[in-house]
């Protein structure tokens, strides 16, 4: 049985041998890519609230009122049979038009806010790097590229 471990423990020496003295290689490259993520961020705020403004208003209203006219004749000494009397008088009732302000509240109009989304394009620049590999001669050895790869 332990010839049995021994072999694959042969075997492993012979893939790290073969590992460290290998006539191919690799080298991988890398290029730099951009990440975006937007966060919401909080860029005010907006109160609507209503404020008592005061103003004078000057209204002209026309109003009536009554005036009494005196007329005075002169009568050409006419004959007459009533006694002289201060028990005769006449009542005239005289009248005015009075203006009364009073207010009432009506309505003038509304105002809604609401939010809403606006999507725009923003612009942005950035500069990636990325590895390409560059492939240095020595002597007259026989390269041959790759027909899949686009920098050939």
């Amino acid at each position: 049985m332990s010839e049995f471990f021994g072999f694959f423990d042969d075997e492993k020496e012979e893939r790290r041998e073969r590992a460290e003295t290998v006539d191919d290689g690799k080298l991988r490259l890398h290029q730099e890519e951009l990440d975006i993520s937007k966060n919401r961020v909080e860029t005010g705020e907006v109160t609507l609230s209503k404020e008592i403004v005061e103003e004078r208003k000057i209204v002209d209203v026309p109003v009536t009122h009554e005036e009494v006219v005196i007329e005075r004749r002169a009568i050409d000494h006419e004959v007459s049979d009533s006694p002289i009397s201060a028990e005769e008088t006449i009542h005239i009732p005289v009248s005015e038009e009075r203006v009364e302000v009073g207010k009432h509240t009506v309505i003038t109009g509304e105002v809604s806010a609401y939010k809403r989304e606006v999507e725009e394009t923003r612009h942005i620049e950035e500069t990636l790097k990325r590895e390409e590999a560059r492939v240095d001669t020595t002597g007259d050895p026989h390269v041959v590229a790759d027909e899949d790869d686009p920098r050939h």
